[in-house]
């Protein structure tokens, strides 16, 4: 049978949007740590509760995004968000004190929980559903690709030039996205008259148990998305630490090109109980670095770097997978909405590990962070083997 076609401009515009989109989020994550370190004077602790407030802000505007998406017209939504996203960077320089720093990181969140709540349903809604996990698998390969030079380039430029250049980057990246993103057609969609409010339209209720899981795993993956490079440091890995987000998006990159058509072929748990085995064994091992960094720092290093690989492999896996079964528990007119809680439920698990990872380091070490980190992945494993699996081929819509 002819396969319904996937590749059409709007597709590949959205996705270049989206990499742009990321490039720029990307680029700023690893440097501001070391940014408020040397700007303001902030210590591990209070870095990852500012940190954090950018994903308190996405995760607070999500729901309500999502029920916008669902109600109105999407286009001018995802293009009005994306402007005030690309506008906001240019006050990064300007944030002269710790609170204005804050709220430009308050609302720079929630312009991007609402833009990324938007595209991810306009990417949905340009592709065919039959090649729906394939086509959200390429989707979320312009942001592994995008996370593998952001951090890097951040990092160089952190090395090399100012914040000012690394802002400036940013700006002009995000810029072009949203230049690409100007001439997407999305299909044609009337207001939709609701019924009055209620809790299901800003959440999917069925979901929220698959939510659980993937909020789980979402606590150490924040811890390493925004840490990994201080932890290198301090066990000894003193350059080229931004190559580890490389060797991440080279993994997903990898896993991506398979697990969206397995995802299409109905291996949707499979795929993620696979991943989840991966992610808790390198987090585990992430703990394990500083040891063998004191045995061999040769060994170490290769271990570090190598963990990298794999991790991006595990949640290569998973990531399309998950989206997918969120997408597939919500009937077509909540599509907005069960895109919302599945970002919603990563974001908390991401703020969860900005504050944890920070506290955890502050009154201890990285090593007890990763630990914990793993223990909470192995929870996700159990979870969503004895209640998800059957709870999502009970309930699921398609």
């Amino acid at each position: 049978m002819k396969k319904d076609r996937l590749i059409t401009p709007g597709y590949c515009l959205v996705l270049t949007a989206n990499f742009l989109l990321y490039f720029g989020f990307y680029l700023l994550m690893p440097v501001l740590p070391f940014y408020l370190a040397e700007a303001f004077r902030a210590d591990t602790a209070v870095i990852g509760i500012i940190l954090s407030s950018y994903t308190a802000a996405a995760l607070a505007i999500r729901p309500f995004s999502g029920y916008l998406l669902d109600t109105f017209a999407r286009k001018p939504l995802y293009l009005v968000s994306f402007m005030i996203f690309t506008l906001l960077f240019a006050g990064y320089p300007v944030a002269g004190t710790l609170l204005a720093f804050i709220i430009l990181r308050v609302i720079h969140g929630l312009a991007f929980g609402t833009v990324t709540v938007a595209g991810n349903t306009i990417v949905i809604d340009i592709m065919p559903s039959s090649r729906r996990g394939e086509g959200l698998g390429y989707y979320g390969l312009a942001n592994n690709i995008a996370m593998a030079v952001g951090p890097m380039t951040g990092l160089f430029l952190h090395d090399h030039s100012s914040f000012d250049v690394i802002f400036i980057t940013a700006l002009a990246a995000c810029t072009l996205g949203l230049f690409a993103a100007l001439p997407v057609r999305t299909p044609t969609k009337e207001p939709v008259k609701r019924e009055p409010l209620s809790l299901d339209r800003f959440i999917l209720l069925k979901g929220i148990p698959v939510g659980v899981a993937l909020l789980l795993i979402a606590i150490p993956y924040g811890i390493t998305s925004t840490y990994i490079a201080v932890y290198g440091h301090a066990i000894g890995i003193t350059g080229g630490t931004g190559i580890f987000f490389t060797l991440m998006a080279v993994g997903m990159a990898i896993s991506r090109l398979f697990s969206g058509r397995q995802v299409d072929r109905g291996k949707t748990t499979r795929m993620i109980t696979l991943g989840l085995y991966i992610a808790c064994a390198c987090f585990l091992l992430l703990a394990a670095c500083a040891r063998v960094m004191t045995w061999n720092a040769l060994a170490g290093t290769y271990l570090f770097f190598g963990i990298a690989l794999f991790l991006g492999i595990g949640f290569g896996i998973m990531f399309p997978a998950f989206n997918t079964m969120f997408v597939n528990l919500a009937p077509n007119s909540q599509r907005g909405t069960a895109t919302s809680t599945y970002l919603t439920s990563w974001d908390v698990g991401i703020g969860l590990g900005l504050v944890l990872g920070g506290y955890i380091a502050h009154a201890s070490n990285f090593q007890t962070a990763y630990l914990v980190g793993g223990g909470l992945t192995l929870l996700s494993l159990l979870f969503f083997t004895l209640k998800i699996t059957p709870y999502f081929n009970k309930y699921k819509l398609r």
